[in-house]
């Protein structure tokens, strides 16, 4: 099944990163490349632009999209190898604007065989990378109920957290459960409160899928490691599609904007604190056309910092 994939917060992207024509910049996030391509319309011929992505279907798009436009270039890669990337790259130091755009997206979603949705019957896989790791379905056999209880409660945020951990385990006693149908009719069946307008296995699957992903585990390792890739004045953005992620990225940009951290009843003046970010802006959402014309954008959040020089 094709997917329509629109990119979120096009524009709002575009001006954060501030593009200079020469610049060089590093799409973290390609997925299906509409940020790229967007960003590649705005560098000159001088400026590069290189890209990272660990799904194989968004590297084979790239090929066959991008491939001959030589101010461009992608590596599969988990984005936690940036710092890794930028040395081979031989760009350390020098970037002028990095992109985050978190969490899954529109055609990982619409492709029943990849198993991030409960819309669609398909292997319960849930991996970003399907040639790494094991998978959601692989997990859930194994895992001790008071972890699985752990994971939905906090990546999923689900107040029912033990109930349907209970139910996900007693299931699978009975036979494996190796679909996404099957996982969330157990979920659905198990919920005692459906929300109007909101399938009640949605954060259940999001907080599995988070985990087989370590999607926070690597935000949270990332980001130092942008900061240090990113050139003098150069930008930091992050679109996040839940409150998690996004608390990850305020936490991270608060604390690098704030500088060195010392006791609280040291005297210390402010020219000491050394801070490494400066915040740009307050936290941009889509505006409301965006929003009908893409229902998906509805959660996305977009916070901005800048290298201090």
């Amino acid at each position: 099944m094709k997917s329509l994939h629109i990119s979120v917060l096009l524009e709002e992207v575009i001006q954060a990163l501030n593009i200079k024509k020469a610049g060089i910049y590093i799409d973290c996030t390609f997925g299906r490349g509409g940020h790229s391509k967007e960003i590649l319309t705005h560098l000159g011929p001088e400026g590069k632009l290189f890209a990272i992505d660990k799904d194989p279907e968004a590297l084979q798009f790239a090929k066959d999209g991008l491939v001959e436009d030589q101010r461009f270039s992608i590596t599969q890669c988990s984005f936690d190898h940036l710092a890794v990337q930028a040395q081979s790259w031989g760009i350390a130091g020098q970037v002028d604007g990095i992109l985050f755009d978190l969490g899954v997206s529109s055609p990982q979603l619409d492709n029943a065989e990849r198993g991030f949705s409960f819309r669609h019957e398909g292997p319960l896989d849930m991996r970003m990378n399907p040639s790494h790791g094991i998978s959601a379905s692989q997990w859930i056999a194994k895992v001790r109920e008071q972890d699985l209880v752990k994971v939905i409660k906090e990546y999923g945020e689900e107040r029912y957290a033990k109930r349907i951990a209970r139910a996900i385990v007693q299931s699978r006693n009975v036979a494996p459960i190796m679909s996404t149908s099957q996982l969330a009719k157990i979920v659905s069946d198990a919920h005692p409160a459906w929300e109007k307008g909101k399938h009640p296995a949605t954060r259940t699957f999001q907080a599995i899928r988070i985990y087989i992903n370590q999607e926070l585990e690597t935000l949270k390792q990332v980001l130092p490691q942008a900061v240090n890739v990113l050139a003098a004045d150069g930008r930091l953005v992050a679109i996040s599609f839940h409150s998690l992620e996004d608390q990850v990225v305020k936490r991270f940009i608060q604390e690098q904007a704030k500088g060195d951290q010392y006791l609280p009843d040291m005297p210390i003046p402010s020219s000491m604190l050394q801070p490494v970010l400066r915040k740009l802006g307050k936290m941009v959402a889509p505006v409301e056309q965006e929003k009908n014309q893409n229902v998906r954008s509805r959660s996305a959040r977009m916070r901005v910092a800048e290298k201090i020089g």
